[in-house]
């Protein structure tokens, strides 16, 4: 009872700190809200501040097309392991169809080979028997 209760609470106490760091993600202190915030003051500072969140507007949309350019870098990367990984299967399957078939083949040799001994044997025995009987 004691080991079932400390279970419950050691799992309520993870969930309690995972639903907090959940709930953290919408914060207005992520980096990329620095810039949009504006203070009062003078005049004279509002419009170096509209300069600067152009300028961040501009500098921003830059970022984007980077990180777009790099997306799309991680995509093509992505789509030449996948023609790798098929690349590697294909050549995997037709190994595995060699291997099967090199093993059916040894397979049927060996019981030939069986058979042929086999054979060799009775025919053995057979002279055998009949050198017992000339004499």
């Amino acid at each position: 009872m004691k080991s079932t209760f400390a279970k419950l609470a050691l799992s309520f106490t993870l969930c309690a700190m995972c639903t907090g760091v959940a709930m953290a993600d919408g914060s207005a202190f992520t980096p990329l809200n620095f810039d949009d915030t504006a203070y009062g003051g003078s005049g004279s500072a509002a419009t170096t501040t509209q300069t600067t969140t152009i300028n961040s507007a501009a500098a921003e949309a830059a970022g984007n097309e980077s990180m777009q350019s790099a997306i799309l870098k991680l995509d093509n990367a992505q789509v030449e392991v996948r023609n790798e990984l098929l690349n590697a299967k294909t050549q995997f399957a037709d190994v595995d169809a060699q291997y099967t078939s090199i093993k059916a083949q040894r397979k049927a040799l060996k019981s030939q080979i069986k058979s042929i001994e086999r054979r060799i044997n009775q025919i053995d025995k057979a002279k055998e028997k009949i050198r017992k009987n000339m004499v």
